[in-house]
Order: structure tokens, then sequence, then C-alpha cells
């Protein structure tokens, strides 16, 4: 009996891809394929909303600061974007998560030469995020940015 039911249940599955293979050749008013209907836009914007980003030259990425902004020597916290950006040597930027790896607490500030975190007193050094302080296992993440000219952008 329990192999007419695994029988019934691939054939249903089955059954089941056919339809949604089915349903996805054509596009949203029934006749003209998906893949000839024309690239939706956002409202109000002419831009695509799909496929490669156009290029205009600009840095993708959400801009966080301006290098002036990151001291050398230490660094600023953006808890919103839940990063923190460190510059250990003039030029140098660094980018790690801003959440404690002990307690998930965010951390707080950049002074002395490292990230602080003020729930168990946590610390990681600028340069590389090691733990040199406090109870937390291992080092903060390192989170990608990009550096053009003087603008500091999480990518």
């Amino acid at each position: 009996m329990e192999a007419r039911r695994r029988t019934v249940l691939a054939a249903g599955a089955a059954g089941a891809a056919a339809l949604v293979a089915g349903c996805s050749e054509y596009g949203d008013d029934g006749g003209t394929p998906a893949s000839e209907q024309p690239t939706p836009t956002a409202p109000g914007t002419g831009t695509s909303t799909s496929g490669p980003p156009e290029s205009s030259g600009t840095p993708a990425g959400e801009e966080l600061a301006k290098t002036s902004e990151i001291p050398v020597g230490g660094g600023k916290v953006f808890a919103e974007q839940k990063v923190v950006v460190t510059q250990p040597a003039a030029g140098d930027f660094k980018a790690f998560s801003a959440i404690c790896t002990h307690a998930g607490c965010t951390v707080n500030k950049v002074a002395d030469g490292t990230i602080d975190c003020p729930c168990h007193g946590s610390k990681y050094a600028i340069a590389d995020a090691a733990v040199v302080g406090g109870p937390a296992p291992r080092p903060l993440p390192p989170k990608q940015i990009t550096v053009a000219g003087d603008t500091i952008r999480l990518t």
C-alpha cells in the first residue's frame, strides 16, 4: 500500500512542476511570452527595476562617510547600518560588523586603537577586528566598503 502512495505523491509533484513551468512561459497578459514583455519601471523614475545596473560612473552602495570623518588611528560606528569603519593607518580604511560576537550588542565607540562594546567590555583591534579584550569569542566579521575620492561607501 505504501508504494502506491509514493507513486501518487511523485506523480502529483511532477504534475505541479509542469503546471508551474507552463505558467511561467507567458507574461501577465496571458498571451505574450514573458521573454517578449517590456521590463517594468519603478513608478515615477523611468528606470528599470530589473536587469544589470546602468553604468553612470557613480560607485554603487550607500554612502557612509567622507574620509575626513574617520580619524587616523581611530574610527566611527554607524549603528543604523551596523558597521564600524576604521583607519588604522593614513589612507587604509577597514570596515567590520558593529555587532559584538559575544552577546550581539552593538559596539559603541572606537578609542585608543580598539573598537569597544559597552555590554561586557569586549574590545577589538581597529586593524583587523581581532579580539584584544573581554569575553568575545571571535573577531568582528569584515564588511565590504569602497573608497572613491573622499567618499566611503558600504557595498
